[in-house]
């Protein structure tokens, strides 16, 4: 070593090095507030693991989070909130309605547990009436729009949009038939004969005529041509001066198609408006229920209850204002909105849900005349769901208390889970796991898994194993992170009998997974319903009485599982079966497998083309054409 260096020993300390002490509560709120700014923007309060506690929005930021830290003026909930604290993180914008739709995005993102939440995971159905089309089509349709289609909607539930969709048929004669259906068509469907489909794919009926049938179908929807009607009753009326009597015929069962459309379905269906939603809440005890009207073209679309998640103090108009905000962060408002209740920051909201929708929206709270009695009778809607939930939560509770007492749980269950499989001889395998609670089965929670394991035909023990391996690996992670706490099951109810129990119980040791009571409930003889047994720790088996509400729950739970898992087996398994022979083509991808069969109509079609039809098709070049026409006619040289 050169002795001019010096000694690396004298450079080194040997005292620890203490890692920075991280803010808490106020501290935490005052070190943020060095740095926020005084402008319009959405700040999020983190917790420990960084997970979102809080959304909120302000004109000023600094001005609005400067209040956290005078606690004293805070409700619990809120000093809860700021006690838990770690750090924030903002986001700057132009102005308050724009953080106000920024803040809605967050909170149905994030899921922050001190934030009024509209749990809504559904999207809801449209009319969509094609336009790029010699004969358009209409259908329902879920999801982003499409180019080339024209939207009209939405509807409350898809039993609304169907009957809607079915009268329409009834009325106009439009095809709802896809277009490679169409095509390959050679004589017309049962919807011809039952007078819903002009037959557009036989030629029954010309470009001309069903171009007609098409813009009177976009006029009704849109509102326009009132009197559709009388002009109808005109046509009838001339087809039978002139001895045309299926044509009168025709006619008039499209006459009385667009008289059931233009019948009011509800009470709820203000003259006055022909674009508005209605929205009420009621609360009772705590609890709050928003029913919500759609009235699109002088029409109600239907109606759906919601019940939004947030603190008990909470007070209407709060909770309201935050549902709308929430609400359209994923569709557009209408030129109306019909409340029933004094919004705070209603200018807010109203700049925000017209930004939205790229027109002007206004709220308003009506206090007499027909909107008043609209809006009361959506009170009445709202306060009777209300009241049926809170039925069915005290019957719940019964059942869960009756749970609790049968296997011996200090608390009523807040979640049970259950798993079954499905499969057919190994193939297409699947588990699944279904969930139960105070609020009865939480489709939300429910879990699929595909078995990637080698299954043996048979091998159930194997299939469970793979599923709970997966479950709990990902859920024990979470739980010493202290993420996701509610996601833990207080019962784990298993389809099986003492050979399935204690081999699910053999897996749950070598996970380690504790405060977890296992359940198995094995059929009784003959498989009759009423005579099962259950399996648990520290008991010998035992049945319940047959007409024991407890049991009835239990064996719910069990035969939403089996239904759970039979349906997603068949999916995979149709799937599966309908996967063409153009799928193991090299270089027919997705988008040119729909592009060969809209344009042959079946893979059969595509098989059977020559090759300059090939060619000719679209998105298809010669060197693709040739590999087509190759792969269906091995024996071909390419000359």
């Amino acid at each position: 070593m050169d002795e001019r260096l010096p000694s690396m020993t004298t450079a080194i300390s040997t005292a620890p090095i203490q890692p920075p002490v991280q803010p808490v509560g106020v501290e935490a709120i005052n070190h943020a507030l060095q740095t926020m700014p005084q402008s319009p923007g959405v700040y999020r309060m983190l917790g420990p693991k960084g997970d979102v506690l809080y959304v909120g929005k302000a004109l000023n930021l600094k001005k609005r989070v400067t209040s956290y830290t005078h606690v004293s003026r805070l409700t619990e909930r809120l000093r809860r909130m700021v006690s838990e604290t770690r750090g924030m993180e903002i986001v700057t914008t132009h102005t308050e309605a724009e953080a106000l739709l920024l803040e809605a995005n967050y909170i149905k993102r994030m899921q922050p547990r001190y934030n009024i939440l509209l749990r809504d995971d559904k999207s809801y159905p449209w009319i969509m009436l094609t336009d790029k089309h010699d004969f358009p089509q209409i259908s329902k349709h879920r999801g982003k729009p499409v180019k080339g289609a024209s939207y009209w909607g939405p509807f409350a539930s898809a039993w609304s949009v169907n009957q809607t969709l079915n009268l329409l048929q009834r009325t106009f004669l439009l095809r709802s038939c896809s277009d490679s259906e169409m095509q390959g068509r050679t004589r017309p469907c049962l919807l011809h004969q039952i007078h819903r489909c002009a037959a557009p794919c036989t030629d029954r009926i010309s470009r001309a005529d069903y171009a007609e049938l098409a813009g009177q179908a976009r006029d009704f929807l849109a509102g326009r041509n009132p009197h559709m009607r009388e002009q109808l009753g005109r046509e009838m009326e001339e087809a039978a001066g002139a001895l045309e009597f299926e044509r009168a015929a025709a006619i008039r069962d499209r006459i009385r198609g667009l008289s059931a459309l233009q019948q009011d379905s509800s009470v709820i269906n203000p003259s006055t408006m022909t674009d508005a939603d209605i929205i009420a809440i009621w609360q009772i005890a705590g609890q709050s229920c928003i029913q919500v009207f759609f009235i699109r073209a002088g029409r109600n679309n239907g109606n759906r209850a919601f019940f939004p998640a947030h603190a008990r103090d909470e007070n209407a108009p709060d909770v309201l204002a935050a549902f709308i905000g929430q609400f359209y962060d994923d569709k557009p408002p209408p030129a109306h909105v019909l409340v029933n209740q004094d919004l705070p920051e209603l200018d807010v909201l109203e700049s925000a849900l017209s930004l939205r929708r790229g027109r002007r929206v206004e709220i308003t709270h009506p206090r007499r005349g027909e909107k008043r009695a609209v809006i009361e009778h959506a009170e009445i809607n709202a306060r009777e769901a209300l009241e049926r939930r809170m039925a069915e939560s005290a019957g719940q509770a019964r059942l869960l208390q009756g749970v609790a007492d049968l296997f011996g749980l200090d608390a009523p269950p807040r979640r049970i889970e259950t798993y079954d499989n499905s499969h057919i001889q190994g193939a297409n395998a699947y588990g699944v796991m279904v969930v139960g609670g105070p609020e009865g089965f939480d489709k939300r929670a429910y879990r699929k898994f595909s078995i990637k394991g080698p299954v043996t035909p048979g091998d159930d023990f194997a299939m469970m194993r793979e599923v709970l391996e997966r479950r709990f690996r990902r859920a024990l992670k979470d739980r010493e992170e202290g993420v996701r706490p509610g996601d833990w099951p207080d019962i784990l109810l298993i389809d099986g009998g003492a050979g399935q129990y204690t081999a699910v119980r053999g897996v749950l040791d070598e996970l380690g997974v504790t405060g977890v009571t296992l359940v198995g409930i094995a059929k009784g003889p003959d498989r009759d319903a009423g005579r099962e047994w259950f399996h648990t720790e520290g008991r010998a088996p035992f049945q319940l009485p047959p007409r024991d509400p407890v049991l009835y729950y239990l064996q719910r739970l069990r035969d939403e599982a089996h239904r759970f898992a039979i349906t997603t087996h068949r999916a995979g398994r149709s799937r599966t079966l309908v996967r063409s022979e153009l799928d193991d083509i090299p270089g027919v991808g997705p988008a040119r497998k729909r592009a060969l069969l809209k344009h042959f109509g079946s893979a059969r079609g595509v098989r059977q083309a020559g090759l300059g039809e090939l060619e000719h098709a679209p998105g298809i070049n010669r060197d693709m054409a040739r590999a087509i026409y190759g792969y269906f006619h091995p024996d071909w040289t390419g000359e």
